[in-house]
This record gives structure tokens, sequence and C-alpha cells, in this order.
């Protein structure tokens, strides 16, 4: 009996110490609902733009994907610094902040530093951009997964099996110089092929690298790859997850690159199902997303999909 009781007793603490060591790795949620308000999306948005800036932000882009939502994009000297540091870092160069009009309030949300750069495996943890922007807007709570997802396990995330992984992107199209290949992007852009526009633009310092957000607008309601036609279907729970977006497209050496839909969209809602949810989002939802976001985003690099 008293063998018993010493090997229940030592299974209690085994557990207990592995339960500690869990904990002491902290879980990361890819959104930050800094707070509610009462008042239009256009009102929140002005004043989260005056806030950003007197943080020490720079407001590099913004637009408003479908109505109720308002997204800027901000970036620093450090996030530039870090992605001038990281392996195709130019991809955490920026921090999106959503304004999203859902039910009776307005929510403003922007995605979690920590959480993005162990996503795209970045030279630091950027937990000072994380405190810059709590400083800034505030933080009522972290959100957006219910998966137990460290940054350990982020750094070689994919959603399942023979899906993509962060260094499985999308080569969209190679030009001979990266001042040629800006170009061909920009040009594109401007012209609104893929049905796309351009959002904003960082380039990384000391580095042929540039990160450009890109709006992608659908040819028609029923366009897979449309910005709205994605979220309609899977940004069904609250708070939204509406900081998702933009896409980007990373200029790199001369190539154009974009991070695989099934990466991007599921990096963001991880936990998301394949066939059946709560809230009827699912990952079946927008079976044709993934392909026809790489065709969009293949004619706004310049190329034929």
């Amino acid at each position: 009996m008293i063998g018993l009781l010493r090997k229940t007793l030592f299974a209690g603490f085994m557990f207990a110490l592995s339960a500690g060591s869990a904990l002491a790795e902290d879980i990361l949620m890819p959104f930050v609902l800094a707070g509610t308000s009462s008042d239009s999306v256009d009102t929140v948005a002005a004043d989260v733009k005056s806030k950003l800036s007197g943080g020490g932000f720079e407001v590099v882009g913004e637009y408003s994907p479908y109505d109720g939502a308002h997204i800027i994009v901000v970036t620093s000297d450090s996030m530039k610094a870090t992605a001038a540091k990281s392996e195709f870092g130019a991809y955490g160069a920026a921090a999106r902040v959503s304004v999203t009009r859902n039910g009776d309030v307005t929510e403003t949300v922007y995605t979690n530093p920590i959480y993005m750069a162990a996503a795209y495996r970045m030279a630091s943890d950027m937990s000072d951009v994380r405190k810059q922007l709590e400083g800034a807007l505030g933080a009522e709570k972290d959100f957006g997964s219910e998966k137990n997802l460290t940054a350990e396990d982020l750094r070689k995330y994919h959603y399942t099996v023979m899906m993509e992984y962060f260094d499985d992107p999308s080569e969209l199209a190679e030009y001979d110089s990266q001042e040629e290949a800006l170009k061909a992007v920009n040009d594109s852009l401007a012209a609104g092929l893929g049905a796309t526009a351009k959002v904003y633009q960082i380039d990384i310092p000391g580095k042929d690298e540039s990160v450009i957000g890109v709006a992608l607008k659908g040819k028609d309601a029923d366009d897979c790859s449309g910005d709205e036609f994605v979220m309609s279907r899977i940004d069904k729970a609250s708070p939204r997850s509406t900081a998702h977006l933009p896409y980007e497209i990373v200029v790199s050496d001369g190539t154009a690159y974009a991070l695989f839909a099934r990466f991007r969209i599921a990096i963001n809602w991880p936990h998301l199902p394949m066939v059946a949810s709560e809230t009827g989002g699912t990952f079946m939802s927008i079976m044709c997303s993934p392909g026809a976001i790489e065709e969009a985003l293949i004619e706004a690099s310049g190329e034929e999909p």
C-alpha cells in the first residue's frame, strides 16, 4: 500500500513538473485586442493613427478592404533593423492594426509582434515592439488561437501534413535586378493587374529586399482571391481578426515571393477546422482561395499566371 502511495505521489509530482515546464514557455496568440469603442470606424481609425504616430511608429499605408473595416500598417526603425538581420525578414517589418465594426462595438486589434516574430523566424522576439504597441494602443487581451503554440512551435509551423512551411513560399516572378523587379511589381499594382492594389512598401535597410502590401480586391464577388471573399467565410469569431490583411509580396534580390496561402492564412487561424465549426468558418469554405490568391499575386508581380 505504501509503495502504491509513493508511486502515485511521484507520478503526480512528475505531472506537475511537466505542466510547469510547459507553462514556462509562453503560449502565443496571433492578435491583440487593444480595446473597444462605441464610436464609428472612421473616428476610431483617426484616433488610432494619431496614437501610433505619437507612439513612435511610422504609418506606411492604410486601406478599407470592405465596409466596416479599416487597416493601418506601421513600421519602425527597430522592426526594420530586425528584418535586416533575418532571412526573408521583410515579412516581419510591418505591424497591421485593424479597426472593425463588430455588432455594436468598434474593435481595435493589432498583430502580436512576438507571435509573428516566431512565425516568420525573425532574428529577435520583437518584444520591444509589443511593448511599444501596448504603450500606444493598450492591450486588453490576446486572442486568435485555440492551439497551445509556443515560439518553438511557430518556428516550425505548418497546418498539417503536405502543407507549406514558412520556407516554402510561392516564387511569383524573377527579374534581372532588384530595381527591375520592384518596378514591375509597382507598375502591375498601379495598373490593378490581378484585381490588386498597393497598400504600402517598406524597404529593408542594407539589403536588396522590400515588402509590399497588396489589397486583393477580387474581380467580382465570387473571386476566391478577394479579401472580402476569404474573410466573410472564416473571420466569424469575436473579436474579429481583420488585422490578417493585407497580403504581402516580398521582393528579394530581384525575385518576387509570397507566402503560400495555406501557410499565410493558417498562421492566423491555426485552430480553424477543415470541415466543421461552431461559427461556420472552415478551410473547406475557402478551398479555392490558395490557388486564386497565388494567381492574383503572380499577375501583380508582372507575370502571367
